[in-house]
């Protein structure tokens, strides 16, 4: 499989998060434990090697990924999935905003549209707020909980350069990650108990977002970084934010609003253009 098609791939996985998030037949702290336990498990066994890059400092970026896969997942559920994963996608303005003070990386005249760009589209997120649904019955609160995430995210971006800074920590990302989601896991693992009679099915999604929509993609995007410049490894894991709302269309007829759709494309399109531009915000890594 070329190194472009494992990543290709891993974002077509990465983007049915929302709607199989949705679609489980369990409450969102459920979802949200159950996921990160197999995603864990599933990721120990797949490299064993990532256990000797367990660490204090490797822990501090689990949290922020902790925070990052929790928010996402209560978001789903409370929330569109285009909203979810569009305000999510705003990641790029914090990382910019806290660069100057957690990186020493200052604000440049070039990153300025970068920022009016993202701020629009997330404005207009929130100004396109839907009418509570069954599948997003408190919007408001969650696209609270998916600006959340994004922060989260843009932190914990920061978190995996700040292990590839020291010699010790190069590499120990996916360590990060599985911490991260045992973290998740044991974190929310009071609120997701006790579960009451589950279907089948309900069982089956969550397998199949902790091994291959977390695990199996995250494999896929590391395999293929190792060949594919970050340019057009970035370009190709927008798939995730472009396809994530189809999926929950196609699947739960969820539709999200003109404002929110038009906020997407402005997202998208400025985070395509700061990957075309090589900033420093284009950071081919995706996670969820």
């Amino acid at each position: 499989m070329s190194p472009r098609l494992q990543i290709a791939i891993a974002a077509l996985l990465f983007s049915t998060g929302g709607a199989a998030i949705k679609a489980a037949q369990l409450t969102g702290w459920q979802i949200a434990s159950f996921r990160s336990g197999v995603a864990a498990l599933a990721l120990l066994v797949a490299v064993p090697a990532a256990r000797k890059g367990f660490g204090w400092k490797t822990a501090l970026v689990g949290i922020t990924y902790a925070v990052t896969l929790v928010t996402f997942v209560l978001a789903n559920r409370l929330t569109t999935s285009a909203n979810a994963i569009y305000l999510q996608s705003t990641a790029p303005v914090y990382l910019l905003l806290l660069g100057p003070w957690l990186l020493r990386e200052p604000i440049s005249r070039r990153d300025l549209p970068i920022l009016a760009a993202v701020a629009t589209g997330l404005a207009l997120v929130f100004l396109g707020v839907d009418v509570p649904s069954v599948t997003a019955p408190d919007p408001v609160r969650g696209n609270l909980l998916a600006v959340v995430s994004g922060v989260a995210y843009a932190v914990m971006l920061i978190g995996l350069r700040w292990l590839g800074r020291d010699p010790a920590t190069q590499g120990h990302g996916v360590s990060a990650v599985i911490l991260g989601n045992l973290i998740a896991c044991v974190a929310v693992l009071p609120w997701a108990l006790p579960v009451g009679p589950t279907p089948m099915a309900s069982w089956g999604v969550i397998l199949y977002l902790g091994v291959f929509q977390i695990g199996g993609a995250y494999l896929l995007v590391t395999s293929g970084l190792k060949h594919v410049p970050a340019l057009d490894a970035s370009l190709l894991l927008l798939v995730e934010t472009a396809l994530n709302p189809v999926w929950s269309w196609l699947l739960l007829r969820e539709v999200p609003s003109m404002m929110a759709l038009a906020g997407g494309a402005v997202i998208i399109v400025a985070t395509a253009w700061q990957a075309l531009r090589g900033t420093r915000v284009a950071e081919p890594v995706a996670v969820m």
